[in-house]
């Protein structure tokens, strides 16, 4: 091929690509120029309901099924709660009743604010000598026990014996109350001028709620 031949075919090539680069897309417009459709914006993602707030759970209702405990009644009877005389409930004084056998009568007074029983036979000893007085007659169950309001008194009637030169003379006794229990009293003591003291005869009732019995057992 001819050299003017080959460059006629250069420039026939040359022009055509020139004429294909005219016709293709520009810059402005990625659809094809100016006038070629554009892509539309992306729609901004619709924003999320704020979630509802979850509402407290309501505590536990305290079960309705298990019925309270029953309290116990209180007892019908007035005299559930009196508790036995101590020392420390009562005042005591001894009396002479009879010097020909030392015979006293014996008398405490209830000086508390509650009331209290006069259990059973008082507790006597007689000042320095050992032992207390033998107990005389039967007392009541402690059911029957005498009941003593505050200020009311119960008698017992105390006999030392007649002098039969086995005994001796003491001039104070001392008193504690039976309370059925261990409780530690504080002996209550009271002047016994002259009472002799028989080793076999002395002895005490039980209490009473009047001096009369007190003293005719």
């Amino acid at each position: 091929m001819s050299t003017v031949r080959r460059t006629a075919v250069v420039l026939a090539a040359v022009s055509a690509l020139a004429a294909l680069t005219a016709c293709g897309p520009t810059e402005d417009g990625a659809g094809g120029g100016a006038g070629g459709s554009t892509a539309s914006p992306a729609k901004s993602a619709t924003p999320a309901a704020p979630s509802t707030p979850s509402k407290p759970t309501a505590s536990a209702k305290p079960s309705t099924t298990s019925k309270p405990a029953k309290l116990p009644k209180p007892s019908t009877d007035p005299d559930f709660d009196v508790f036995p005389c101590s020392t420390f409930d009562v005042k005591f004084t001894a009396t002479l009743a009879e010097p020909t056998t030392s015979s006293y009568l014996l008398k405490i007074t209830n000086k508390g604010t509650k009331a209290c029983r006069a259990l059973g036979h008082p507790i006597v000893t007689f000042g320095d000598l050992d032992g207390q007085a033998t107990e005389r007659g039967t007392a009541p169950g402690i059911e029957d026990a005498i009941r003593l309001d505050p200020g009311e008194s119960a008698y017992a009637g105390l006999m030392g014996g007649a002098n039969d030169g086995k005994g001796k003379t003491v001039n104070s006794i001392e008193l504690t109350m039976n309370t059925e229990s261990d409780l530690e009293q504080t002996p209550l003591k009271a002047s016994t001028p002259g009472l002799y003291v028989s080793p076999d005869k002395n002895s005490v009732t039980a209490w009473m709620d009047n001096a009369e019995d007190a003293l005719s057992l």
